[in-house]
């Protein structure tokens, strides 16, 4: 009889995708849903970065690349970085893969051994948690709240780090609340001495002024995942890349061979274009995310939910819904199923995270009203209010 790994069963399915396969299963039996629970982008990627991929497809380049990257796209990336960030990299400290989930894996199975602690918030993204799980690893995480933007409390973190932590997540932008960790905040993560494997695949979706900081900027005891998912509008393309210091490249380099072999090749050519040609559609995207960011803030707490930390980056609403709610699953799935709408429920995110829903912001203007009117008119059904 076929036995199933018991660690899975210290994993968590991703929540997210359940609401979305149902609302997907939903629309298949001619129902209409407004999607506002998953985090991709409802832009087409620039039309530069798809004449590359049609052109790398239709010349016969579609063949394995250096198990690092492209050399030409490594080397283009090295250039956004010096350009947006006046850090100085080299190629092979870049290690191009297929969406930033591998980068991830890699990263944890390079500097972790079995029984290593890796530091995440919680809330916080779900997959890191699975990811250090899978890796042999202890997830260990510290409560991170609204007042403090949900970004790691220094003096809570430093209480969490033992002789067996390995590495801290930082996301920022972060997902789900959409604050940005500051420079300070990484000066003092970076004093502690651990690896700060940093999250950046929200940067260039900030909004007010705020340039996101790169951990390199900081230190260099730092792994940097990145990719074109979200930036570049890419998500199908599976794109993204890790820099890592200098001694973990040929390890990440076994793993990938081995477990990866490499990037496909036609996406890796439009990553290049879009690195070159594709920073006036993100500025334009920008502007108009951010509209709808500050539409969305606006409706949501007229219809009754609490925003205690407003996003300033990415393209997601994390809002206390602990007024109508003390059960976040069941509370997105009514909305699903009662009012057509898919949402996130805050438990995806970690304990820190039950009694809040995320919203994303990143459909059309004009579906983003719709979901919200419907929402209101479920909120106000509960509240056995009727309006005209």
């Amino acid at each position: 009889m076929l036995k199933i790994n018991p660690k899975i069963d210290d994993m968590t399915s991703f929540l997210v995708m359940d609401v979305l396969e149902k609302a997907n299963e939903m629309q298949s039996n001619g129902i209409d849903v407004v999607h506002l629970e998953v985090g991709e982008p409802n832009y087409e990627p620039s039309k530069e970065v798809v004449d590359a991929a049609r052109s790398a497809y239709l010349s016969g380049d579609t063949h394995y690349t250096h198990s690092l990257g492209d050399p030409d796209l490594r080397t283009e990336i090295c250039s956004f970085y010096h350009s947006e960030y006046g850090v100085e990299i080299e190629p092979d400290q870049v290690i191009v893969t297929s969406g930033s989930s591998p980068a991830i894996l890699m990263s944890l199975m390079a500097i972790c051994e079995a029984g290593s602690e890796v530091i995440i918030t919680n809330p916080g993204y779900p997959c890191y948690k699975n990811f250090i799980l899978a890796a042999g690893c202890k997830p260990v995480e510290v409560n991170v709240s609204a007042e403090n933007g949900f970004i790691y409390d220094v003096d809570k973190l430093k209480a969490a780090v033992t002789s067996k932590t390995r590495a801290i997540f930082v996301n920022s932008p972060m997902n789900p609340a959409g604050t940005l960790v500051s420079k300070e905040c990484y000066e003092k993560i970076a004093e502690l001495g651990i690896t700060i494997i940093s999250d950046e695949i929200y940067h260039g979706l900030t909004y007010g002024g705020d340039t996101p900081i790169c951990a390199l900027q900081v230190t260099r005891n730092a792994i940097i995942l990145n990719g074109f998912s979200k930036r570049y509008a890419m998500t199908g393309l599976r794109l993204g890349y890790a820099i890592v210091p200098k001694e973990c490249v040929r390890p990440m380099q076994i793993l990938q061979q081995n477990l990866f072999i490499c990037a496909s090749s036609t996406a890796q050519k439009a990553g290049i274009t879009a690195l070159k040609y594709g920073e006036k559609d993100v500025e334009e995207r920008r502007k108009v995310y951010d509209e709808k960011r500050k539409f969305m803030i606006r409706r949501l707490r007229e219809i009754g939910f609490e925003i205690e930390s407003e996003p300033m980056g990415a393209f997601y609403v994390f809002c206390n819904a602990k007024k109508f709610t003390n059960n976040s699953l069941q509370f997105a799935f009514d909305i699903l199923e009662k009012a057509h709408v898919g949402i996130t429920p805050g438990i995806d995110f970690g304990t820190g995270g039950e009694g809040y829903v995320r919203l994303s912001y990143a459909n059309s203007m004009d579906r983003i009203e719709e979901g919200l009117n419907r929402i209101e008119r479920y909120i106000n059904s509960l509240n056995g209010v009727q309006k005209g």
